[in-house]
Order: C-alpha cells, then sequence, then structure tokens
C-alpha cells in the first residue's frame, strides 16, 4: 500500500466526520420509542464510556488534573456541557418530529453565526464580502420566517448554541477527546439522575423495548465520540480553509435527508429562503478561499524578495 500524504488523510478525516455527523437523522428516529429527552441522557451517559475506553487505549490521563487545577477551564468546560446538551436534546428533538430541513438549516447558518460572533465577541474585523454574506443570512431568515409564518427558532438555536460551543471551546483550548470527557462527566449526574427516574415511574425505554433497541442506546456514545475523532484528526493535518469547506457536508446530508426520505414540504416560498442561505454561503466560502491565497502569495513573494543570509567570514589563524 503506497504513502498517502497527511493532507488527504486530512481531507478523508474530514469527510468522513461530516459525512457521519450528516447521515444522523437517519440514526435518531431508530431509538424510538424513546423520547428525545431520554435519548439524550443515554447520548451523555454512552459517550462518556466510548471516549474513557478510547483515552484509556490512549494511556492518555495526565491532562485530566491539569484541568481540575484550572478552575477557568473548568468553568469554561460547564458552559460547554450545558450548551451542547441544548445542542444535542434540540436536534434529536428536530429529527424525531419532522423538522430535519429546519434543523440542516441550523448548521447551514452557523458559519455566518460564528463570523457574526467574532465581531461581537472577539472585535475582529470583518471583510466586505464577508459581511455580504451576514446580510444575505438574515434576509434567509426573515425570508423562512415568513414561509414557517414564525422564526425557525430550530435552526437559530441550533447555530447560535453550536457557535458559542465553537466560541467557549475555542477559549478553553482543550483537546477534542479531553474536553467531551470533561463535557460528558459534568453532565452525567443529571443525565443517570433522569434515566433512574424515569425506570422508577416506570416510563424508560431501555432495557423494556428488546435487545437491539437497547444496543442502538448504548451506540450513541460511539455514533457521537467516532465523528468527532475524524474531526480532530482532520483539524490537525488540512488548513481551516479546507475544513470550512467540508463543514458543509454535514447540513447538505441533511437537507437532503430531509426532502428525499422523509419527505417533508418544502413549498416554493421555502426554496427561495435556503437558495439566499446558499448564495451566502458561495460568497463567504469564495472570500475566504479567495483571502488565503492572496495571504499564500505574500508570503511567497516575500521569501523571494528576502535577501539571502550572509555567513561571516572566518578569519584564519
Amino acid at each position: 500500500m503506497g504513502y498517502m500524504p497527511e493532507s488527504r488523510k486530512g481531507v478523508l478525516y474530514g469527510i468522513a466526520a461530516y459525512t457521519m455527523w450528516g447521515l444522523f437523522p437517519l440514526y435518531w428516529p431508530l431509538v424510538k420509542p424513546s423520547a428525545p429527552v431520554e435519548i439524550l441522557a443515554h447520548r451523555m451517559a454512552w459517550s462518556l464510556v466510548a471516549v474513557v475506553a478510547i483515552l484509556a487505549i490512549r494511556r492518555h490521563w495526565s491532562w485530566f488534573r491539569q484541568i481540575m487545577r484550572q478552575p477557568r477551564i473548568l468553568a469554561l468546560l460547564v458552559v460547554a456541557a450545558v450548551v451542547i446538551s441544548v445542542n444535542w436534546g434540540l436536534y434529536i428533538y428536530a429529527v424525531n418530529t419532522g423538522r430535519v430541513v429546519e434543523a440542516a438549516l441550523g448548521y447551514f447558518i452557523n458559519p455566518l453565526v460564528s463570523v457574526l460572533f467574532g465581531v461581537m465577541v472577539l472585535r475582529e474585523r470583518l471583510r466586505r464580502w464577508q459581511w455580504v454574506a451576514v446580510a444575505l443570512g438574515a434576509v434567509a431568515v426573515l425570508v423562512l420566517a415568513v414561509d414557517y409564518g414564525r422564526p425557525p427558532w430550530i435552526a437559530l438555536v441550533l447555530a447560535f448554541s453550536f457557535a458559542v460551543y465553537g466560541l467557549v471551546k475555542k477559549t478553553a483550548n482543550v483537546g477534542a477527546a479531553e474536553s467531551l470527557t470533561m463535557e460528558t462527566l459534568l453532565l452525567l449526574a443529571p443525565a443517570l439522575a433522569y434515566l433512574i427516574m424515569l425506570e422508577q415511574n416506570g416510563t424508560a425505554t431501555f432495557g423494556h423495548n428488546g435487545p437491539l433497541h437497547a444496543a442502538l442506546l448504548a451506540a450513541a456514545g460511539v455514533v457521537t465520540a467516532v465523528p468527532l475523532l475524524c474531526f480532530t484528526a482532520a483539524a490537525i493535518r488540512v488548513p481551516l480553509t479546507v475544513i470550512g469547506l467540508l463543514q458543509y457536508i454535514a447540513p447538505t446530508l441533511q437537507f437532503l435527508c430531509g426532502v428525499l426520505i422523509i419527505k417533508e414540504v418544502m413549498p416554493a416560498s421555502r426554496w427561495i429562503g435556503f437558495a439566499i442561505v446558499w448564495a451566502g454561503l458561495a460568497v463567504f466560502s469564495w472570500d475566504s478561499l479567495r483571502t488565503a491565497r492572496l495571504a499564500r502569495r505574500a508570503a511567497l513573494a516575500m521569501e523571494t524578495v528576502a535577501p539571502p543570509q550572509v555567513q561571516p567570514e572566518r578569519s584564519s589563524t
């Protein structure tokens, strides 16, 4: 088997991660009749089992003591845990109530929300075409609000919660597996308490709907951990511009699942709203690629015009 460049491996890891995330709408309905909150609780618990198993194989535990000694990092991970639980729970609810297309919209507009957060929180300055992309995203939300007869709140909460999650994770600067371990560990107590309550009330579904159903609920941990690890492997091998383009695989697949498999209704006005979103993303991606290309050219030009280093002459003795 021939040698594969690291960059190509990174692209393949990225495609794998976003493809798995894009096919989530086909997975969560399989665990019915479990309610969304019960599914979320199992996802939290089994995700912890999965990442702990992965870290045990890697024998990587030194980070845990370091985090426990840093209250600021720990507080950020608490916020991340709460925000991602809202994101996960709402997404499961959207999928299992037939609102896959609206959920996909949330992940389509998420990059634009993240850029807006950069301006509002990190005081970053947007380029002209980035403002155009954000404006198109805002227009699309207004069009879709008219179409739905209400603000597309599922899409907006998914987009903003994931943007907050990304911002908190960026600030915390903790590895993906380590961060997920801490987040699920922090959520373990409320998740187990809820599952025990369901069992005592006689409304739990785990273990009461056959072995396949129980296995699918338990597999939620692997389903959560594997794409995250693939994403991490991609992020360290390829530029952010490539990751930025690959991220559209997931909402595109989610959208196709909603339209082609679940057969959600798509009136003309909704197509118009999505078309405006896609136009905004096209502008955003074009500007990102153009800026990256100009930066590479500038760096190459600097290397070309830089004077060669002159070695000092050695004196003879």
